[in-house]
């Protein structure tokens, strides 16, 4: 069957992408049964399926760690958090061994106070988050019966950030140089500390977090553009709704807290008073943007253990799940209503009443979607014939657990309540049943059910048992006193306490507990890495499943699926007959690599019609220098070594740019290639059909998500502060800011145009406008710096010339990047990457500016409008 779509993965007519895409597959798609039937050469079906296995071998010895495939990177990732993990949870067996007895002098006041928090920290940002996605990137092609994620080297690079980050970040507490202000990092305590603590959790965080939107990106790519045919969005895995859900959280919470990491660096490094009241700076700014990451954090570490219950229960209950549909709303809805509750966390600050009144009310108001979703579960469990496997032991008992935090969480909404328990141990106490409830044990659940699909194995269901027991009891005995030692006034962060006002039986009892929860741990690790040789492998589906991941081989092949298969049910498994018999025997799609390359679909993001056959990036050494370079970057300023983070900065652009020049949207020798069942889709795509345009388009997002939250920094002073802009002020300088903002608008113009003459196939003009628009944009980057130097705005004096002075130097480092894709596209032309007829990068670049266009705008227009406003 011939099709009709051209190398963008669009109909010439211009009509609706998914119509268009089945009209041109014509009688070949959907296939029947008589096609995917008929009879298959088993010689062919044999010589395909080794050049299959070949394409996607995966590398052994040393070049091992070359791996870019989700299989192994999310193996790594796992392992990693997993062990982050346990390193927190020993500072936090030695955190109560001090609280265990009054008086006690087992730690030193500074040394509890780099346990708690780099506890607190591991937990959040090494553990809860990167746990979600190391899974996520190690189980959602198997949902999606897909052979790999769009960008399998941004995984690979997201996994090295975040080991080299991690390290980093956890081992400084063992050079007695760790954090010591709290997790959330509070100033003006934070500010002013001492030594390289506080620069340690702001740099090597921030470089974690780069990990995980990087890793975001990757998912919600994923989940939009790799599903197999057929499988409408309304067919997806709740998993992967969960996933979308939760990227999108994160693209929203995590950049408020970078945006807030850049203030507070500046301010720690070059003395610019962000959160300095005598300079007319306000603390109040850094807990507004962490709590707008904080609170949603929340939610993003309890959703993802929603997803696991989601997948569990129906496999326990063997039926489907009752109420998808309100499950997928309920999801959309706790996401979008925890981004209305971080002044939740600042009700003892001075908030107005009226503000109060409104955040108390959507503290309330999250409870209704997150019942709703534990009512579907219910319910699905009410009318099946569940299985009381381990599995289900552990998401019995999260309910459970998740429940009794959720009671305590409804009083904490109320202010009035709120005021008395503040910053006591019933907070701790809350966290901590709201996290293990929402987070840990359903993780736990996840690894039992999920363990047969990692290695081919299962984990023993007695020591699967004593683990749950230990650390269910356990944990009850640690939390459960921290309540009234918590109503009996005991506040959190103390490292010692007197022995005569009745603190000390709940925090004896606590002690006891913990050391009982590591009990259970320890049988869970034990049980998770205990050789397993002579253990026969498992069933292919032993659980009984419905969902694409049981439709792996056992033993296991690195191709993911033999064949991609056609989707009419969210449970094909359990609703389509022979399914898994034709994916194995090669009757799908893909069953072949003809050329050599690794290969998956790219569909459609509503209807999963097939639109392009998408080459992914194999092993590589490229991603490890990008992510040691970046650590480089992020590393040296905390010693305040900056020519070495310079060279580093320098460095990792040079290996992105030759990992994007070598690795990524490369002209095919064909255009076009037949997947199997008489379909033929392009090799290459750009525009909105292409993945790697989402890619940048949801990356955008988050950094613009950033920037208005330096902008929100502007405005707050502005209604906080009697004097700002103070009295006299010097400004910017209006012609130079208006000069750099028409340089840089004329820029973006420019590259937009020079894509349509591309287009059009006037190369000379595509050409000669991108090499305009380069120098327009230095010329623009530099007139916007120029507008505050030339003007004598000291950033040190005051926080009005430093909050200009950032606006414009966030402004002038992202058009600089801008810069440097026009020069890429420009090479690109010039060397005969991207011609006419390939031009997904300028198609990704005019993307990109589109955002620039409109930071540019928003920077002159606060910087030299609004101060003559106000």
């Amino acid at each position: 069957m011939t099709d009709t779509t051209d190398h963008r993965g669009r109909n010439p007519g211009g009509r609706n992408e998914p119509r268009d895409a089945a009209e041109a597959h014509g009688d070949a798609y959907p296939p029947t049964d008589a096609m995917l039937d008929a009879p298959v050469d088993p010689d062919f079906a044999k010589a395909s399926a080794d050049r299959l296995r070949a394409a996607w071998k995966t590398p052994t010895g040393w070049r091992y760690l070359s791996a870019v495939n989700n299989s192994e990177v999310g193996a790594w990732y796992s392992l990693t958090a997993f062990f982050f993990m346990l390193c927190a949870g020993v500072l936090a067996l030695l955190i109560r061994v001090q609280l265990a007895v009054p008086e006690n002098d087992f730690l030193p006041a500074d040394t509890f106070n780099q346990f708690f928090t780099m506890h607190g920290s591991a937990m959040m940002f090494l553990f809860a988050v990167p746990m979600f996605e190391a899974i996520s990137i190690l189980l959602l092609p198997a949902f999606l019966g897909a052979r790999d994620m769009p960008f399998p080297r941004l995984s690979a690079y997201g996994y090295w950030c975040f080991l080299i980050g991690g390290v980093f970040v956890l081992g400084s507490v063992l050079f007695g140089v760790g954090p010591s202000s709290g997790w959330f990092m509070y100033p003006p305590l934070a500010t002013k500390s001492e030594g390289m603590g506080a620069d340690i959790w702001l740099l090597g965080l921030s470089f974690i977090e780069v990990a995980s939107i990087a890793a975001a990106v990757e998912l919600i790519v994923g989940a939009l553009k790799c599903r197999p045919p057929g499988m409408r969005i309304n067919l997806m895995p709740l998993y992967a709704w969960y996933v979308l859900v939760v990227g999108g959280m994160i693209l929203f919470a995590f950049p408020p807290l970078i945006a807030g990491d850049f203030l507070f660096e500046l301010e720690r490094s070059f003395d610019w008073p962000f959160f300095d009241p005598e300079r007319g700076g306000d603390p109040m700014l850094w807990q507004h943007l962490f709590w707008i990451f904080g609170h949603p954090e929340v939610y993003i570490i309890f959703l993802p253990s929603i997803a696991i219950a989601a997948m569990v229960i129906p496999t326990a209950a063997q039926r489907p799940i009752f109420g998808y549909s309100w499950i997928v709303l309920s999801a959309v809805g706790t996401g979008f209503l925890s981004f209305g509750l971080w002044a939740h966390h600042m009700f003892t600050t001075g908030l107005p009443a009226l503000s109060l009144g409104f955040f108390s009310a959507a503290s309330e108001a999250v409870v209704i979607p997150t019942g709703v979703q534990i009512f579907a579960f219910l319910a699905t469990l009410m009318v099946g014939r569940v299985t009381w496997s381990v599995p289900m032991l552990y998401i019995a008992g999260s309910l459970a657990i998740f429940t009794a935090g959720g009671l305590t969480g409804v009083m904490l909404a109320l202010a009035p309540m709120d005021w008395q328990v503040h910053d006591t141990y019933f907070i701790v106490a809350h966290l901590h049943y709201t996290i293990f409830g929402g987070m840990v044990f359903p993780v736990m659940a996840g690894v039992y059910y999920f363990y047969p699909f990692f290695t081919k194995k299962q984990m023993s269901p007695r020591l699967g048992r004593w683990a749950f027991w230990l650390a269910f009891a356990g944990f009850n005995v640690t939390f459960m006193p921290m309540h009234f030692a918590g109503l009996m006034g005991m506040p959190r962060r103390v490292y010692t306490y007197p022995g005569d006002i009745g603190w000390d039986l709940p925090n004896l009892i606590s002690t006891v507990g913990a050391f009982v929860v590591a009990a259970g741990f320890l049988v869970f690790a034990w049980d998770l890495i205990r050789p397993k040789g002579r253990q026969p492998y498992t069933a292919r589906n032993p659980w009984g499943g419905g969902t694409l991941e049981w439709s792996h081989d056992v033993p296991d092949q690195a191709w993911g699926v033999r064949s991609i298969p056609y989707i009419e049910s969210r449970y094909p498994l359990w609703d389509q007959p022979k399914i898994v018999e034709r994916m194995d025997a090669g009757r799908y799609y893909l069953p072949d690599a003809e050329e050599g390359k690794r290969e998956t679909l790219v569909t459609t993001v509503l209807d999963a019609v097939p639109v392009q056959c998408l080459r992914v990036g194999g092993p590589t050494w490229i991603t490890h220098l990008a992510a040691a370079f970046t650590g480089g970057a992020f590393i040296f300023p905390t010693f305040h070594w900056y020519p070495p983070a310079i060279v580093c900065g320098v460095l990792a652009v040079a290996c992105v740019i030759w990992w994007l020049w070598t690795g990524t949207a490369r002209p095919p020798e064909k255009t076009h290639k037949e997947i199997g069942l008489g379909l033929t889709v392009p090799i290459y795509v750009s525009g909105p059909a292409a993945p790697g345009w989402w890619g940048m388009w949801i990356t955008m997002l988050a950094d613009a998500t950033a920037f208005a939250s330096l902008i929100f920094g502007f405005f707050y002073f502005w209604t906080a502060s009697a004097d700002f802009p103070p009295d006299g002020a010097a400004h910017a300088a209006s012609g130079w800011v208006w000069a750099g903002a028409a340089a840089l608008t004329v820029s973006w113009a420019l590259t937009r145009y020079a894509r349509r003459a591309n287009r059009a196939a006037q190369v000379g003009i595509a050409r000669a406008s991108l090499a305009t628009a380069a120098a327009l944009t230095a010329l623009g980057a530099g007139a916007m710096l120029w507008s505050a130097h030339s003007a004598g705005l000291d950033p040190t004096s005051h926080v009005y010339p430093a909050t200009v002075w950032a606006i414009l130097v966030w402004t002038a480092v992202h058009v600089s990047a801008g810069c440097i894709m026009q020069l890429y596209c420009l090479a690109g032309s010039l060397f005969g990457k991207l011609t006419p007829e390939y031009d997904a990068d300028l198609w990704n670049v005019s993307l990109y500016w589109n955002f620039m266009a409109a930071t540019v705008l928003v920077s002159a227009a606060v910087v030299d409008l609004l101060p003559g406003m106000i």
